[in-house]
């Protein structure tokens, strides 16, 4: 059986990439073709290379092997339940097994926990650069003028008290 080498981020399921080959055609050329195999109902499919990175993502040595990291019971498909394996962390140990005691639990807790911390530290670095302070500003400001121009555009085009029902613009 092919091993499982991504799974969907929403609905979960597990699948395994086959190939990767170069779109052809009107449609399809430029464009890469990701072919993956659902090895949950046995059905080969392809799709472009955007969708799958929007919609896929890999499974890591530490991903729990029953609910392949997320964590919640797949078994009964219910998503208000844990996974019984890892506790409904979503992780297990880096040898790939549950853990078996609570100083092991709490060990796979704080490798999530320390990675959720360095990405945060990486993007508070790249929030409080000026160049990105700058674009944000930029596009506040552009949603605002646009705000503006909405409304101003609605109340041209509303029903006013002038011949017509037209408004008076000052023309």
């Amino acid at each position: 059986m092919t091993q499982p080498t991504h799974t969907h981020r929403e609905s979960g399921g597990k699948f395994a990439e086959l190939q990767q080959h170069m779109g052809t055609g009107p449609l399809l050329e430029g464009h890469w073709l990701i072919v993956y195999e659902d090895l949950d109902k046995g059905i080969q499919s392809v799709t472009t290379q955007d969708d799958w990175l929007n919609h896929w993502r890999p499974l890591y040595q530490d991903d729990c092997p029953v609910c392949l990291g997320s964590g919640h019971d797949h078994i009964k498909g219910n998503k208000d339940k844990p996974c019984g394996h890892c506790y409904g962390l979503g992780k297990v140990r880096a040898d790939g097994e549950a853990a078996t005691d609570l100083w092991e639990l709490a060990k796979v807790a704080t490798g999530i926990i320390e990675r959720q911390q360095a990405e945060l530290h990486q993007l508070r670095q790249i929030a409080s650069n000026p160049a990105v302070q700058a674009l944000l500003e930029q596009q506040r400001q552009q949603a605002i003028d646009d705000s503006m121009a909405r409304q101003e555009q609605k109340w041209r085009n509303g029903q006013g008290h002038g011949p017509g029902g037209q408004r008076f613009t000052g023309d």
